[in-house]
């Protein structure tokens, strides 16, 4: 057969064309994150090798992780960062999750009890920390938190670094307590079980609250209510003081006032009251407190005002608006126990109220 030299050069192209589709194929058909291929998921690897982790362990559960472009999407999406507190709110207080609350704490007393006693922190406000993350864990997530992980340690473009961490404590975690690293499901930023605890906070403050000798948060609520009270005594939860009070302020923000910072309190209550914000109860002008202004529609606020415990509460989630939602969550969920226990004093007007 005889071939013109235009259709040996159309053959030539039509057999590199496959060839290059072969190539394209193979390469998205290899694991994602395969350590003999990508040199930066080799060097974790290395590290965790030489802390003691098996290599083939390791090499292996990084083999079994996959890219997700979801879960970079999701982390620009945040309702934090989108929506206004009445919007936010919304989203948590609703009857259903009170409810559940006031269930999921007699279901557990003896634990919140032990809870508070060890570490000071109330049932209700534990409680509503599980119901906002998790619904008291009927929703735990729904990615796998190795690929989660995986794809936002090697591909998010700022805090990368912060997610390798994160990545490594996760195996560290799965490894010790002899779990399949690609069984684990929770947030698109990697977070866990009732909770919502990222690997590193579960290293460091999960606990065996029932004592039988693992720290499970996946699917123990044992473990996760002391977890929870854990984690806030070791963030200077201080027993017994409130949370915020409610205020008094202009209609327009006023100048000079940083409002909503997640920081220790900040801001002198006498400053506050020069530029016409009046906290509702007695504070001294010295006393520093976090300034809130909650946007509940286009240049219109409710102010309230800080305090420790406010600030420690967002160190669970830097957000003052899930601060403020589980607050107030907790505030529902006492005040649907109180129905049956007696009339109720407003934590949030009592600046040394519970909660």
């Amino acid at each position: 057969m005889v071939v013109s030299r235009f259709q040996g050069a159309r053959a030539l192209a039509v057999i590199a064309g496959a060839g290059l589709s072969l190539l394209a194929f193979a390469t998205q058909a290899a694991p994602d994150f395969d350590p003999e291929r990508r040199e930066e998921v080799r060097a974790l690897v290395d590290e965790l090798a030489g802390k003691g982790l098996e290599r083939d362990w390791l090499e292996a559960a990084m083999r079994d992780a996959s890219f997700q472009q979801g879960v970079l999407d999701a982390m620009e999406g945040a309702a934090e960062r989108r929506l206004r507190w009445d919007e936010y709110r919304e989203i948590f207080l609703q009857p259903e999750r009170i409810t559940r609350g006031v269930a999921f704490i007699e279901a557990h007393r003896e634990a919140f009890e032990r809870a508070e006693a060890e570490y000071g922190v109330p049932p209700e406000v534990i409680a509503a920390i599980i119901g906002v993350e998790t619904s008291y864990g009927r929703f735990t997530g729904r990615h796998r938190v190795l690929d989660s992980l995986s794809t936002l340690a090697f591909h998010h473009p700022g805090r990368g670094a912060f997610f390798l961490g994160e990545l490594a404590a996760f195996l560290e975690i799965t490894r010790e307590q002899g779990v399949d690293p690609g069984s684990l499901a929770g947030s698109y930023a990697g977070a866990m079980g009732y909770p919502q605890f990222i690997p590193t906070s579960y290293r460091a403050y999960a606990v065996d609250f029932d004592g039988d000798g693992i720290r499970d948060l996946w699917t123990n609520p044992v473990d996760a209510i002391g977890s929870v009270g854990h984690y806030f005594a070791e963030h200077g939860w201080r027993r017994g003081a409130s949370i915020y009070q409610e205020a008094e302020g202009p209609e327009a923000l006023p100048e000079g006032v940083e409002f909503n910072l997640t920081r220790p309190p900040y801001a002198p209550v006498g400053t506050l009251r020069r530029v016409g914000i009046q906290p509702r109860g007695e504070l001294d002008d010295e006393q520093s407190v976090v300034p809130l202004a909650l946007d509940v529609a286009d240049e219109e606020y409710r102010y309230r005002i800080g305090h420790r415990n406010f600030y420690v509460i967002t160190r669970y989630n830097h957000s003052h608006l899930y601060a403020m939602a589980v607050t107030e969550l907790a505030e529902a969920i006492r005040a649907a126990q109180a129905l049956e226990a007696g009339p109720l004093v407003p934590p949030g007007d009592d600046a040394e109220g519970r909660s």
